[in-house]
């Protein structure tokens, strides 16, 4: 008799255990797990890292960029006996692989009196070597002052890791006049950097063309400090 009353107990206590389990963890009325429900209405955490974090090239169907358009509201502006037949470099550095078919420039102001040749934008690897390179843009330097796409003769398949973007201008201009944005940094570029990794930097004169390779230990700064620097590009 004992025995008999021990497992009736015993089978009903299970039972309302098992009932207790199944009605604390359903919501009322709502036939799912409440623990479920607890999650999904939990607030976000913040300082976990997947939260907003600024403007992204991709936002602007760009691939990448020296930095957010929205912060170059500088002008350069410097004569063309300063950097004519000069080759001014801006390093860019990609984390991903991306297809590079397009140099974007911010094209501030430009000057219907110019004579313009001989003005090209190109792209440097990180050993110095010239990996592309657009046609002529002395005609797309005398119109349209906007931000605008220049592209590469031959896109090529640019692999994560630092670049340069090449700037050669030559010919005649008002120095007010054909004008690029960038960022106010002026000198302040290249904190922290030496050759062959300034951020801004000027190399070579008399160029009338991208050489097919440069020697990245001789940039320079002799433009860049007198106010041609932080120009900003962006790649698609």
């Amino acid at each position: 008799m004992r025995t008999r009353t021990t497992t009736a107990t015993t089978g009903l206590v299970t039972a309302l255990a098992a009932l207790l389990v199944l009605a604390g963890c359903t919501a009322p009325g709502e036939g799912r797990p409440a623990a479920v429900s607890s999650v999904a209405s939990a607030p976000p955490q913040s300082g976990g890292g997947s939260g907003f974090d600024g403007p992204r090239p991709q936002d602007q169907n760009l691939l990448a960029w020296t930095g957010d358009p929205n912060d170059a509201g500088h002008v350069t502006a410097q004569s063309a006996a300063g950097v004519g037949g000069r080759v001014t470099l801006v390093r860019i550095v990609l984390r991903e692989q991306i297809t590079w078919s397009n140099i974007w420039l911010g094209l501030a102001g430009i000057d219907p009196n110019a004579q313009l040749a001989n003005c090209y934008l190109g792209v440097y690897d990180a050993k110095g070597a010239l990996v592309a390179t657009t046609p002529d843009v002395s005609p797309q330097l005398m119109t349209d002052a906007i931000a605008k796409p220049f592209p590469l003769a031959k896109p090529f398949t640019a692999a994560p890791g630092t670049y340069f973007i090449a700037l050669l201008l030559n010919g005649t201009w008002a120095t007010n006049g054909l004008t690029l944005k960038s960022t106010g940094a002026g000198i302040s570029v290249n904190a922290g950097l030496t050759p062959p990794n300034l951020r801004y930097s000027n190399l070579l004169t008399g160029q009338t063309s991208l050489p097919p390779a440069l020697n990245l230990a001789e940039q320079s700064t002799s433009t860049i400090n007198t106010g041609w620097a932080s120009q900003w590009y962006a790649i698609s």
